[in-house]
């Protein structure tokens, strides 16, 4: 599932590339056809995101709501478009460029009450200046889970996902297992400030790295991390691998149905 990083991009990339501009809105698939047209012929006024969701607003006063969910996506394309191919849920088309939506999760038109709702749900973004950690902390603190599964509870921090929780605990010496009730606000503040900073690096990179400059490949003289994801990390998905800080294997286990890395002599549990 996308990271909050990736969805503040693609909002800026969709507003930039229609924003302010009237849009031709079709659904190529016919299960978008009615709220389609809705807002088939108004103007994008603008898009954001908040947490892993996106928000498209309109002249006319319509709100699109999309959630990506695992396999969802966004592709932006020069106008006019090529036909359809696949399951394109909803085409978007402007003077210049169109997008095509496929695979969300959640595509719906809504109110700004139901917006509303939705975002008063949601943790505090690191993402976004209106952003209060606060009322992140006061959920953390109200919990005996672990910090490792609340750090991904988009009630607790909107956008975080699994790369950056793993980071984000081991820059901070922090071992997911411990409950969050016993996270000191000194703690808090310290890996709010460190996600702000390395999820805006995201935004401006498109990648996730991590590791400090003492610790990158040409600093250490290994190689460059192989993975898909792109990225240089610590712990994430290096399970059994040696800890680019101490040496010791990177630990790995199964915590709310995802994979949680961790290293067990940085982050040693007390």
């Amino acid at each position: 599932m996308p990271e909050g990083h990736t969805l503040y991009r693609l909002a800026a990339d969709l507003e930039r590339a229609l924003g302010h501009q009237v849009v031709a809105a079709t659904s190529p698939q016919g299960r978008f056809v009615e709220s389609a047209n809705l807002i088939d012929g108004s103007v994008l006024e603008s898009a954001e995101s908040a947490g892993k969701h996106l928000f498209m607003r309109f002249d006319n006063g319509q709100i699109l709501h999309v959630h990506l969910g695992l396999i969802g996506g966004f592709s932006i394309m020069n106008a006019p478009p090529a036909p359809p191919v696949g399951a394109v849920r909803l085409r978007l088309l402007g003077p210049s460029s169109s997008a095509d939506l496929r695979g969300a999760t959640i595509c719906e038109l809504l109110s700004e009450e139901q917006i509303e709702k939705i975002l008063s749900r949601l943790g505090p973004d690191p993402l976004r200046p209106d952003a209060d950690p606060g009322r992140g902390f006061a959920r953390l603190r109200s919990s005996r889970r672990p910090v490792g599964a609340l750090l991904m509870d988009q009630r607790v921090l909107a956008g975080v996902g699994n790369i950056f929780r793993a980071e984000s605990l081991f820059r901070a010496r922090l071992h997911p297992l411990t409950p969050g009730e016993r996270v000191s606000r000194r703690r808090w503040d310290a890996l709010w400030t460190d996600l702000v900073g390395l999820m805006a690096y995201g935004v401006q990179t498109g990648r996730i790295d991590t590791v400090r400059p003492e610790h990158e490949p040409e600093a250490m003289g290994r190689e460059p991390r192989a993975d898909k994801h792109g990225g240089e990390v610590y712990v994430y998905r290096r399970g059994g691998q040696p800890c680019h800080v101490c040496g010791g294997r990177v630990k790995t286990q199964v915590l709310e149905g995802r994979n949680l890395y961790w290293c067990s002599s940085c982050q040693r549990r007390r």
